[in-house]
């Protein structure tokens, strides 16, 4: 995308078509359910827009410093799931701060793209949602910087495997892995090397429906 303006409009056009029609353009087929494909809508998403980080560390679109995250949400409009950030640093994190961290990088500007999650309506069936712009104002960044800050000093004193997704007001640390055979180095309670799950960085319900509901003016 050349500027900010086409990646929304272009985001804009998606809304009200079904997963369906709009995997049909891109020569995609639907899987029955996504409890082996979790990642599917959000590639169909990346692939409409043409996004281009893939698994990288940065931006969905590092050109334009925009993330793509897709909010699945109920017939009240309220999330269903919390959302993924980025992974977790575990070991060689001296000197790592909020304002060089992954996460204030990937939520710097986020473009939201809310999608019907409700999983009694067949997936194709479901539909793209009214996309829109999202920038954390002073008092979001600030929840988000208090509790990265928070986890970031449990993993550097050893205690990732204490941390539990109940921690921290609006972002939450938990295991981000295929299976439990996954395992990742992380410092232990001694300083010592450990092998643990990897983590992820994701947004709590909570957080995201306050964000739903003033973009939206919902009660």
């Amino acid at each position: 995308m050349s500027d900010l303006r086409t990646l929304f409009d272009a985001a804009s056009d998606l809304a009200g078509l079904s997963f369906a029609e709009l995997a049909r353009r891109h020569g995609m087929s639907v899987p029955a359910d996504l409890r082996r494909h979790k990642g599917w809508v959000g590639q169909l998403l990346e692939t409409a827009l043409g996004a281009t980080a893939g698994s990288q560390a940065l931006q969905d679109f590092p050109e334009l410093g925009v993330e793509l995250k897709t909010i699945p949400l109920d017939a009240r409009g309220k999330p269903l799931e919390t959302t993924f950030v980025c992974t977790t640093p575990l070991v060689d994190i001296t000197g790592v701060n909020w304002e060089s961290s992954n996460v204030r990088n990937k939520l710097q500007c986020v473009l939201w793209i809310p999608i019907d999650g409700r999983r009694e309506i067949p997936l194709a069936q479901r539909t793209v949602g009214t996309a829109f712009l999202w920038q954390p104002d002073a008092s979001e960044t600030a929840l988000l910087k208090n509790d990265w800050q928070e986890h970031m000093d449990k993993i550097a004193m050893g205690q990732v495997e204490r941390i539990t997704a109940h921690q921290g007001e609006v972002l939450q640390l938990r295991p981000k892995a295929a299976n439990g055979r996954v395992l990742t180095e992380a410092i232990g309670p001694d300083g010592e090397r450990i092998q643990t799950l990897p983590r992820g960085f994701y947004l709590k319900t909570d957080f995201t429906w306050n964000i739903i509901r003033r973009t939206f003016n919902l009660d």
